[in-house]
């Protein structure tokens, strides 16, 4: 029995039992009957949690791009592959056929080879939402380097920290991009970034805005130019399994953002396994997920889980309000979208907005609805099922990380009963369990604790680039032998788990997760900021939004206030980027601290929260007195 399409619970629960009785087994089994491998392996699986290492496929060499693209040309050459819609309705949609990919994705290769890319090379990617985006993902996989895109949103500071912590030799770009009803000047960031970047030997320019840029000599090229005069042919390059694919940096909650590296085939096996049961594809589907491809939810449920499974993928250059809040109701409705893929911050924004803008779309072609980046509230969970669903489509709350590769915990349509706020089930192969704080396992259900995962999965991120302490410290240490995930969770009655937030200084907002040192760190740069704190506090939109408390070096000095908190988020814009900007800044007198100097954010956390109630015992700090200066404030 080929268990690749899970279709029912009974079946599920049969599936899961052997996968974790015998995960070689079952990996292997997937790993055979699913991919094209040019070697096959010698040893499914090797790990050791405790240095930490883990292997899959060791021995076996492969190309994921002949597993996304070559292998489907022989039965879906004139298949769309990507179905490209633009920022501006009125801008033709584009249909890449799987033949055209194969083609754009040959060329570009060609053209990165030219410019002297190699196997395990590092190219940067700075690309907005455009099939050039996607294709260059592949470029580098096809030639067996390894991409490191940053989201087209984070500053030039931002850009060239990432740059330079894995050592890019490349940068692919754009002129600009369009997001709603506004062009960036994306160039002129990373003409800014490589200022930093002795390292970086060529950028090479999509042209999208037509928008005035500055070309560097010797540096800079147009990248059209070289495709159209580049073969639309080119032999993958063969890697062993554990090759890495990609870099993809994530916010760490101190110090600099964790370059994560993941290998090529047991990412592939994982993404391609996960994406065909988490979403249910079938042949003829047309799935959407609406993230950006700067996030792991992009790489592997954009660009490599559906085009593993010959699907069409939908790519969406714009945003959900333009030009207005029916722009995704109006593109499901369009392409027949089967799947739609998107974030509980879009959802709780579009529920604000008149019914009207759903109602008039005809949304009967979905069959299975996605959330990611942070749990969905209920009645977020309810909007969506009623209005866009009409209750006749699940909805999958996906719970899962940058780190884990692929979907960890999440209803399988159709199998799984669903119930709001809960991720329920681990997919298979996955052995979460619940810790305590003395890092014993807490068994049976009805409990709570913080999650954490007991045995390796494919797609697990191998190490953190350059850096392989920190990666066993961050995440190998707090529970030895197991994956610690940063999340608190509890399993109810039935075995169920509901994500119940992170436990360490990260806030997740709008699904974006973010480390509160490295915000402090940009606040502390301004002249007039002796210290600061930064907490998360609830938001009806985002989830979570940012809330500052800011200690000045002298007080009473007459400061205009409202532009002290206009400089400090305009630091943090060009130091992170505008989605690290904080909601609301309060000035303090002081911080509350523990007598090691600590400063408790626990307790910061509440009143941001106007949870006052229960501050528990505060007589033990430094300086108790502070916390209701701060409180008394926090109400002016």
């Amino acid at each position: 029995m080929s268990n690749y399409h899970i279709k029912h619970l009974e079946e599920y629960w049969q599936v899961y039992r052997r996968s974790v009785r015998n995960p070689e087994n079952f990996w292997e089994e997937i790993a055979e009957e699913h991919f094209l491998w040019r070697k096959r392996w010698d040893k499914v699986l090797s790990w050791d949690f405790s240095k930490p290492e883990v292997k899959w496929y060791e021995g076996a060499q492969l190309n994921i791009t002949e597993n996304c693209i070559d292998r489907h040309l022989a039965t879906r050459a004139d298949k769309t592959a990507i179905l490209f819609e633009p920022n501006d309705p009125a801008e033709a949609t584009q249909h890449i056929t799987y033949r055209q990919l194969y083609e754009r994705v040959c060329r570009f290769a060609n053209v990165l080879a030219e410019q002297g890319v190699g196997k395990g090379d590092r190219v940067c990617i700075y690309l907005p939402m455009i099939p050039e985006l996607a294709v260059s993902l592949l470029a580098c996989a096809r030639l067996g380097a390894v991409h490191s895109v940053v989201f087209a949103g984070f500053s030039a500071t931002a850009l060239a920290t990432r740059i330079n912590d894995c050592d890019c030799k490349l940068v692919i770009c754009s002129d600009g991009s369009y997001r709603g009803s506004k062009t960036i000047d994306l160039k002129a960031i990373v003409d800014k970034a490589l200022e930093e970047c002795p390292g970086v030997e060529t950028s090479l320019v999509v042209k999208r805005t037509g928008g005035q840029v500055t070309m560097q000599g010797g540096r800079d090229k147009w990248l059209q130019p070289l495709l159209d005069a580049a073969d639309a042919q080119r032999d993958a390059t063969i890697v062993d399994a554990e090759d890495p694919l990609f870099v993809l940096y994530t916010s760490g909650s101190t110090g600099k953002p964790k370059g994560m590296v993941h290998t090529t085939g047991g990412y592939m096996v994982y993404t391609a396994y996960t994406f065909k049961n988490a979403f249910q594809y079938r042949e003829n589907d047309v799935y959407w997920c609406t993230a950006d491809i700067g996030w792991i939810t992009g790489h592997s449920y954009i660009v490599y889980g559906p085009l593993a499974n010959g699907a069409t993928t939908v790519m969406f250059e714009g945003v959900p309000s333009y030009p207005d809040y029916g722009r995704f109701w109006e593109i499901v409705e369009k392409h027949k979208v089967t799947q739609f893929y998107t974030a509980p911050t879009a959802i709780r924004a579009l529920a604000k907005e008149n019914l009207d803008f759903v109602n008039k779309h005809d949304l009967s072609s979905l069959k299975v609805l996605g959330t990611v980046g942070e749990p969905i509230n209920e009645e977020a969970w309810h909007w969506y099922n009623e209005n866009v669903g009409k209750k006749n489509s699940p909805i999958i709350d996906t719970w899962w990380q940058t780190e884990t590769g692929g979907i960890m915990i999440s209803p399988i349509p159709y199998s799984t009963p669903t119930i709001p706020t809960f991720a329920t089930l681990p997919m298979p192969g996955i052995q979460p369990v619940l810790m305590d704080e003395n890092g014993k396992e807490i068994k049976g259900n009805g409990v709570e604790g913080r999650l954490a995962i007991k045995f390796p999965w494919p797609s697990i991120a191998r190490t953190i680039y350059g850096n392989h302490e920190r990666y066993r410290d961050t995440y190998f240490s707090a529970y030895p032998g197991t994956y610690f995930t940063g999340d608190g969770a509890l399993r109810d009655a039935v075995g169920y788990y509901r994500i119940t937030g992170r436990v360490d200084d990260v806030i997740i907002v709008s699904g974006h997760n973010l480390g509160t040192a490295p915000i402090e760190d940009a606040i502390n740069e301004h002249p007039a900021v002796a210290e600061s704190a930064i907490v998360g506090y609830p938001h009806d939109i985002k989830g979570n939004a940012l809330y500052g408390y800011v200690t000045l070096k002298e007080t009473g000095e007459g400061r205009d206030q409202d532009n002290l908190r206009n400089e400090i988020n305009q630091l943090i814009t060009d130091r992170i980027g505008p989605i690290a900007k904080l909601q609301k800044i309060q000035f303090t007198a002081g911080l509350p601290k523990t007598r090691s100097g600590k400063i408790m954010r626990r307790i910061l956390r509440k009143i941001a929260g106007k949870d006052t109630s229960n501050l528990g015992d505060i007589s033990t700090l430094l300086n108790p007195e502070v916390v209701q200066a701060i409180m008394d404030e926090s109400l002016a």
